[in-house]
């Protein structure tokens, strides 16, 4: 009698119902609403606007999926958020990543739906196949949508930046250039980490002006500096330290060599190229996280695709760097380094 069982393929091939309820649940902002108290059904449901029908079955499976925590039964139960989701979807905490799993929402679920048709014809099923304008130019073209995108780069960045902060060696360098820096966030966290550097954070326009306010609230004015840059068009500035987060992955190859070029030739001998991102594991049969990141890209841009840590480093070489290392961050998240 077999013992193989249909559970995982059942658990994989229906995680869109857990997927989408938690993405409807902070679509809804209920985690913000919850925040520190603890609501009724009756009360969180009127709190949210929701329907009758959603109370109680949408709040006990959140409770079922380990997302909320309740207290007794029945109508007079009470539901708080859990440990992590008061930590990370509330949007009231410091350490929020609500806004990615907003921006995966609004955006990703349903371009989604054509991943099958995104693998026969090698096209991207993003904004471009709807409206006929490329992803960066629909996102820069609407500030909401920008913010949106931004805040959800942010959230899923912090915890990659702080890891290199603190397990990259910063001693030996004076300044960085932050490639695509979006919010300044890399720059600010590195800077705050490391008070000897000066940062520089690039990015086109609209971001940019979003920086220069991140930046100031920070109080970190005085070491970093947020600077307009289209980084196919333009040299980059000249730095110790060419950083470049969740950037390389966006393009193809032949953008990605022009960007590993522009980073080369804008360090000193002894500088240091550093990219991070979901890397494969060179025998690419680990990283699961990261081979369906390189699958959003072919959603998103169709010749764009994420790489092993031994990709990155043939490119580099080829380019001239003399010596590479990945350095993990955690996750499925890394660090490469290329040295000049």
């Amino acid at each position: 009698m077999s013992t193989l069982s249909p559970a995982r393929i059942m658990e994989v091939g229906m995680a869109f119902w857990p997927a989408k309820v938690l993405l409807s649940a902070a679509e809804l902002g209920l985690f913000t609403t919850l925040g520190r108290q603890a609501l009724t059904g009756d009360e969180l449901q009127g709190a949210l606007g929701l329907h009758a029908r959603a109370n109680p079955d949408f709040f006990d499976t959140l409770v079922a999926l380990r997302f909320l925590d309740r207290d007794g039964n029945g109508p007079g139960a009470r539901y708080r958020n859990s440990a992590e989701t008061a930590v990370f979807l509330d949007r009231n905490s410091p350490q929020f990543i609500g806004g990615f799993l907003e921006m995966a929402n609004a955006r990703l679920y349903p371009f989604w739906g054509d991943l099958s048709e995104a693998l026969r014809t090698g096209s991207p099923q993003n904004e471009i196949k709807h409206t006929g304008t490329s992803m960066f130019a629909e996102l820069y073209s609407k500030p909401e949508r920008l913010q949106q995108f931004m805040d959800a780069m942010s959230g899923i960045s912090a915890g990659n930046f702080q890891a290199l902060a603190e397990k990259f060696d910063f001693s030996r360098y004076q300044t960085l250039c932050d490639v695509g820096g979006a919010t300044g966030q890399l720059s600010m966290i590195v800077a705050g980490r490391h008070p000897h550097l000066r940062c520089v954070s690039t990015d086109l326009p609209a971001a940019t002006r979003i920086a220069e306010q991140k930046i100031a609230a920070s109080g970190l004015a005085d070491r970093v500096t947020a600077q307009s840059l289209d980084f196919f068009a333009e040299p980059l500035p000249k730095a110790d330290v060419i950083t470049m987060g969740l950037i390389l992955h966006d393009w193809n190859l032949e953008r990605k060599m022009h960007l590993i070029r522009a980073a080369y030739a804008a360090l000193p001998p002894g500088g240091a190229f550093i990219v991070v991102d979901n890397l494969i594991d060179d025998a690419r049969r680990e990283n699961a996280f990261g081979l369906m990141m390189s699958l959003n890209m072919l959603i998103e841009f169709g010749d764009a695709f994420d790489y092993t840590g031994a990709d990155f480093s043939r490119w580099c070489h080829e380019v001239g760097f003399s010596r590479t290392e990945v350095i993990s961050l955690g996750g499925p998240a890394s660090a490469g380094v290329a040295y000049k």
